[in-house]
């Protein structure tokens, strides 16, 4: 990774924080909300067997939220919406002409519409991503994202979204993290709706690509002032050391099923070979076309490379590795590698086309306790500080990067995690309710407001 010739980053470039709806709302059962796959993952596969029904009550202290963003002095913010509280069931939203649409929740349009009004008066620009993981448990029962049908019914709630709130609401992200969805959540089980057949991947990788085409041309068609984007968990596949040969097939073979199936039909308008053995029997004619649509950013979300390894007892032979040791981890173990950031940014510029990139997710946790959070979270500043620099680095070399978006405001529910994680500028003691600022976002409000980046 270069040098830095400059610390300044542009007086336009977006500094932003990011959150989803079902880590931080609350109030599961309020006003007519229907229930997602999250609501009914089994209890016992979450460390602290602890459910999201609280978490930080977002859903009724959401002009707190506003205010934090605000304080910061962060111009956006990225939350996500959720479909149930839009469509409880997600299927029976119809179009009625002239009259608008039948099957909506306008209790939850309403939620939103506050959040946007709130948002917009403080001059912070609301981004909001359309699906992070809460399908609709009425889908799910009906096959989920095995089904093509999912993919027309997140067409219509798209359209539904946009036709609500699109006089006001104007940055949309198609999805969130595609790859996490259908590997967590249908391969390894650890993630809603935990199921654990490999045979499947193929249909729920395609029918979330094909989701997003849908929903792509539906806002389009609604309305021509908006921005549209989707979110990838991007991250360089490394070959473990070993059996090297075998060891290198084994990462390429992720690398195209994590990153070059939901980037190569979206920009290309086909999928790298891994991915297309496995999606033949779900792939008709025309797809491809509703799927490469043109976007007018990427969003990019980044943690971690991946080290991958050849396993001969694996189905398909390969399975993650560990880090090389003596590596700086992060909480989940993962590598801390800020350069794996600009590796990742420098493959968009030179071998997509170089599109408009956001980094949408960025951070890290505190070291995973069920205790209170670290407030004076220096750690949280160096690791920010490097990863931005690689942001900026990969500006320098032409990467076209228009913004940053924090993960997280506030310690939330971390999905399997529970309440050990916390990844936030701001504590939250769910006892009490009481919201406290971390040395970090202290930090984060001087570069938001100076565009400077400090040297440490």
């Amino acid at each position: 990774m270069p040098s830095l010739r400059s610390r300044q980053f542009p007086a336009e470039f977006i500094w932003g924080a990011a959150s989803s709806a079902f880590q931080t709302e609350g109030s599961l059962d309020a006003d007519g909300r229907g229930q997602s796959i999250w609501d009914v993952f089994p209890r016992e596969k979450i460390h602290d067997h602890a459910d999201a029904s609280a978490t930080t009550d977002s859903y009724r202290r959401y002009r707190d939220d506003v205010a934090l963003i605000a304080d910061a002095g962060l111009k956006a913010y990225r939350f996500s919406i959720s479909w149930t509280r839009v469509v409880p069931d997600g299927m029976s939203a119809t179009p009625l002409i002239p009259t608008g649409w039948s099957g909506v929740n306008q209790a939850g349009i309403d939620y939103y519409s506050r959040l946007i009004d709130a948002l917009l008066e403080r001059s912070v620009t609301p981004f909001a991503t359309l699906f992070h993981w809460d399908l609709p448990l009425g889908l799910q029962e009906r096959g989920g994202w095995t089904s093509r049908d999912t993919a027309e019914r997140f067409r219509d709630y798209a359209d539904v979204v946009s036709s609500r709130l699109g006089d006001r609401l104007k940055h949309f992200v198609i999805l969130n993290e595609a790859a996490v969805h259908a590997v967590l959540g249908h391969v390894l089980g650890v993630h809603a709706p935990g199921q654990t057949e490999t045979s499947a991947l193929g249909a729920i990788i395609h029918h979330q690509n094909l989701a997003q085409g849908l929903a792509i041309q539906a806002l389009r068609a609604g309305r021509s002032d908006l921005s549209i984007g989707t979110t990838m968990a991007l991250m360089p596949s490394r070959a473990a050391r070993g059996i090297t040969p075998l060891n290198n097939v084994a990462a390429n073979a992720f690398d195209e099923l994590w990153n070059g199936a939901f980037l190569d039909p979206l920009f290309r308008g086909s999928y790298p070979k891994t991915a297309r053995d496995m999606l033949q029997n779900v792939l008709l004619d025309g797809d491809l076309d509703i799927i490469r649509q043109p976007i007018d950013f990427l969003g990019v979300n980044y943690y971690a490379p991946a080290y991958m390894r050849f396993d001969a007892s694996s189905p398909s032979f390969v399975a993650p590795a560990s880090p090389p040791q003596g590596t700086e981890l992060d909480a989940f173990d993962r590598h801390v590698d800020p350069s794996g950031l600009f590796e990742t940014l420098e493959r968009l510029r030179t071998d997509y086309g170089n599109p408009r990139v956001l980094i949408t997710e960025n951070g890290c946790s505190d070291p995973l306790s069920d205790g209170p959070a670290q407030i004076d979270d220096r750690f949280r500043i160096d690791y920010l500080r490097r990863h931005i620099e690689a942001v900026k680095a990969a500006m320098e070399v032409g990467a076209n990067i228009g913004g940053y978006f924090h993960w997280t405001l506030l310690d939330n529910w971390e999905w399997a995690e529970g309440y050990r994680s916390k990844f936030g500028l701001v504590a939250h003691d769910r006892a009490t309710g009481t919201r406290a600022k971390k040395t970090s976002y202290d930090w984060l409000r001087t570069l938001a407001q100076s565009g400077l980046l400090d040297a440490g």
